[in-house]
């Protein structure tokens, strides 16, 4: 009797050992898939970040332009005596 009992326990647990292994393999898929996924946001953040300095500089370049040709009419009117100052 004690024969069976054993038995029926290494049966149990090699078919929990079975169950443990094939859920392994599932997380470790599904790790590997959120791995893959989180370096893609992260890429996509980067990405971002690298247009938002982009059009920085645009607006900075811009603003300098703006300041030189204020700068020119300003000198302008002057010469012509159209400014109050």
């Amino acid at each position: 009797m004690t024969d069976n009992v054993d038995n029926l326990i290494l049966e149990q647990l090699r078919g929990l050992r079975n169950q443990v292994s094939g859920l392994q393999g599932e997380m470790r898929s599904e790790f590997a898939d959120v791995k893959y996924r989180i370096n893609r946001l992260e890429t996509a953040v980067a990405g971002m970040r690298r247009d938002e300095a982009g059009q920085a500089e645009d607006i900075a370049r811009q603003q300098a332009f703006l300041d030189r040709l204020m700068d020119r009419i300003q000198r302008i009117e002057r010469r012509l005596e159209l400014s109050d100052e």
